[in-house]
């Protein structure tokens, strides 16, 4: 007791030097990893911040509810709420500006488009219809579905929202009689001129050069086209790991060892036993799953079911006998035929006549059970009369998807079809075409197909890396690592017969490297504050092998790097300086000097528009035919800069056309595409707007 009442009397200071002791922690970790890491926030948009708690839930239940099944990693997750979130916040700001205000008609009308609400029959009144006072009466009885109607009418309304800012923003495009009349004469306006073209191509691109100045002063020019978010550069050496020529040989002598018989020591009976041969066995399955890596399938398979490159030899396969060894898709197999079956799988088109109260969606005509039975009759004796035209029957009249494939069905397995469906598949001939009924309706059957299948005992051993060879590749890589960090990568990959591959950007956020997917752990550590130019570090990837990485380079948010950028700008800046040279050459009081100084012949472009501006034998090239437009008849112009060389041209005739009363038709043809860029809204609103993404913080 007494030992008890020190400590009470002590913890103030115990608690004291426990907090000195955490804040310890905390300090030096803000030190190490910077204070940005400590924000409560995974992000903002225009200030306004999204709180990383409510983001991970929700990325979370995106995981979670990922559909048919498919995986989706955390940083996947991640991508997709955090478009939905910088959306929402863009959005519900304008929403805020507009005054866009929405009510409860909105909001259900919003709800009822949801099949689960709006076709749910808990909902629906005597006639079919949605019933309000049905769907709220169920929630008020329902505490925990109340809870979830609350969530859904929170992005119901955001989503009655968006469809009334849509509609504005549609509501606001529009097009101008003044606008049809431009489209009108850019369709009509014709233009015959005579020219001379001198490729940017017949001057050299080692006679001029374009300095990293340059190309920097270029993209100052168009900031936001070269505006780039902060990025890694690395190389890379992958090691993988792949099996060597011993592991494999190993695992064809186990295979082929199986094909003979062998003497086994029998612990319990202490003597030594004779395992039969694959061939001799009369326990395929036992002996399947004691010798293989894959389990014995007592299925029957049709040819094209069994490896292409083996195909022919499996399938022709005596019963009894064995094939192999043979490899296919990494494992050594030998395969052993143990029965043939004839017609196991068949083909088959159908026509489906449906009536009202079968399960069948989109029905073609609503029919009572009596009409469709007849008109199923109807049908099957214009099929069996002509089967030729079946597939436009189907077509024509069936209520199943198929029809639009003639009713075709493709090859199935029997059980895969309804019990009468697949009765007569598979009790009838080839050709046949019969009606049967199921709980579908009626189907008319044409059999068009089936094919026989084997059954075959295989025993398939995966060709992996064994221990030994795991080690050296280890080593290999751990001393490729090791001697990287002082001696030049390249140099070094190639003294150990290693490959670098081409260099890899990334982002902050990304989640692939180069080839390989799913590697958060490498753009990780590059963005790491302590991963400095130069650093080299070694990661496992399972399945794969060892990336050795080295940080290249770092391109901090703003202007793009001019190494990044110069794939697109320099040649652009080399087809302006060789348009000075080539305008130099450009002289004379004709196109023909100007074309005999320059070696190159007089050409004829005629009837060309503003709105397909494509010269012969040049491509698009709007600047000169605008020129030609503008150019007074019979007078040689100045040389103009195109897409891809320099012209001069003598404009020989304007044709105009005939002037309209009204440009309506022209007008609607320009509506049409001013509807479509309201899907320009959101890339315009983002690209204005302040975001700021911190998700490389906790992800």
């Amino acid at each position: 007791m007494a030992v008890l009442s020190k400590i009470r009397q002590r913890s103030g200071i115990l608690l004291l030097v426990i907090g000195f002791a955490l804040l310890s922690f905390v300090v030096q970790d803000l030190f190490t990893k910077g204070f940005k890491s400590l924000s409560t926030d995974v992000g903002s948009v225009n200030g306004k911040d999204i709180s990383f708690d409510e983001f991970r839930v929700k990325v979370a239940n995106v995981e979670k509810n990922a559909q048919n099944g498919q995986s989706m990693t955390p940083m996947q997750a991640s991508n997709q709420v955090w478009n939905q979130e910088v959306n929402i916040a863009l959005l519900s700001a304008e929403f805020e500006k507009l005054g866009i205000r929405v009510g409860e008609k909105h909001i259900i009308e919003v709800l009822k488009s949801d099949p689960n609400i709006g076709q749910n029959k808990m909902f629906l009144n005597a006639a079919g219809k949605f019933d309000l006072n049905k769907f709220k009466d169920y929630f008020k009885t329902n505490p925990e579905g109340l809870q979830m109607l609350k969530e859904r009418e929170k992005d119901a309304e955001l989503n009655a929202k968006y469809q009334i800012y849509n509609s504005l923003v549609k509501g606001a495009m529009f097009t101008t009689e003044t606008e049809g009349k431009l489209k009108y004469e850019a369709e009509m306006n014709k233009v015959t001129f005579d020219f001379v073209s001198v490729p940017y191509s017949t001057v050299k691109d080692s006679d001029v050069k374009i300095s990293d100045d340059e190309i920097l002063a270029y993209m100052k020019t168009k900031e936001k086209r070269f505006k780039s978010e902060e990025s890694r550069e690395l190389d890379y050496v992958l090691i993988q790991d792949k099996p060597s020529a011993a592991d494999e040989a190993e695992i064809k002598k186990n295979v082929d060892g199986l094909l003979l018989p062998s003497v086994r020591y029998n612990k319990e009976t202490g003597k030594n036993d004779t395992i039969p041969g694959f061939k001799s066995v009369t326990d395929n399955a036992e002996f399947v799953n004691a010798n293989s890596d894959i389990p014995f399938d007592s299925t029957y398979v049709t040819k094209q079911d069994l490896p292409a490159e083996h195909a022919d030899a499996l399938f022709a396969l005596p019963v009894g006998d064995v094939y192999g060894p043979y490899m296919y898709n990494n494992y050594y197999c030998i395969s052993k035929a143990l029965g043939r079956k004839a017609g196991a799988k068949a083909k088959a088109s159908h026509i489906l006549i449906s009536w009202e109260g079968t399960q069948v969606p989109n029905k073609k005509e609503k029919r009572t059970k009596e009409q469709a039975k007849a008109k199923a009759e109807g049908l099957l004796a214009q099929a069996q009369a002509n089967p030729a035209m079946f597939p436009i029957l189907a077509m024509s009249n069936s209520d199943d998807s198929s029809a639009q494939n003639g009713g075709d069905l493709g090859f199935f397995a029997p059980g895969q079809m309804v019990k009468p469906f697949n009765d007569f598949v598979f009790n009838n001939p080839i050709g046949k075409i019969g009606l049967v009924e199921t709980e579908f309706g009626y189907h008319i059957i044409n059999i068009t197909d089936k094919q026989d299948a084997v059954r075959l005992a295989t025993i398939a051993q995966k060709i992996e890396p064994s221990e030994a060879t795991n080690d050296k590749i280890y080593t290999q890589a751990t001393k490729f690592e090791m001697e990287a960090a002082d001696k030049d990568f390249a140099t070094l990959a190639k003294q150990m017969k290693l490959t670098v591959n081409p260099s890899v950007r990334v982002k902050a956020i990304d989640e692939s490297f180069g080839t390989i997917t799913n590697q958060r752990q490498i753009v990780k550590w590059a963005f790491d504050s302590n991963t400095s130019i130069g650093d080299v570090k070694r990661f496992e990837v399972v399945n794969v092998g060892h990336v050795i990485a080295k940080l290249k380079s770092i391109t901090e948010k703003g202007l793009m790097s001019v190494d990044e950028a110069r794939t697109q700008v320099e040649l652009v800046l080399k087809n302006k300086k060789k348009a000075e040279k080539i305008r130099a050459k450009m002289n004379g009081a004709s196109l023909a000097a100007i074309a005999a100084a320059n070696k190159v012949s007089v050409q004829n472009a005629v009837d060309l528009t503003l709105e397909n501006p494509a010269m012969p034998g040049a491509g698009y090239e709007p600047k000169v035919v605008g020129t030609a437009f503008a150019s007074k008849t019979g007078q040689v112009s100045k040389p103009i800069d195109g897409n891809s060389g320099v012209y001069v041209i003598v404009t020989k005739t304007v044709t105009k056309a005939p002037a309209l009363k009204k440009h309506d038709e022209y007008s609607a043809k320009l509506q049409q595409q001013v509807v479509n860029y309201s899907g320009r809204v959101m890339p315009a609103l983002k690209n204005d707007a302040d975001i700021e993404d911190n998700r490389a913080n906790f992800y």
